[in-house]
């Protein structure tokens, strides 16, 4: 038992240390971005995420589509 629980801890060590090793090797590594706004070919088709197409939406919206919405 203690056998399998120290090597399901060395080889969650060694996959964490893999995950950041691109940040560990270079000076200013970082994790990719993987967010929407993140990608060059979603922001040519003009895709963005729904934070903030929502908040977009609201600013198009007048007083009284605004109250109409929260009723």
């Amino acid at each position: 038992m203690l056998k399998v629980v120290v090597l399901s801890v060395i080889i969650l060590l060694i996959c964490c240390f893999m995950l950041c090793i691109k940040m560990v090797i270079k000076k200013d590594g970082r994790f990719p971005n993987t967010h929407v706004e993140g990608s060059s070919a979603l922001k040519k088709k003009g895709i963005k995420c729904v934070r903030a197409q929502d908040f977009e939406a609201g600013l198009r919206m007048n007083l009284f589509e605004r109250i109409e919405k929260n009723v």
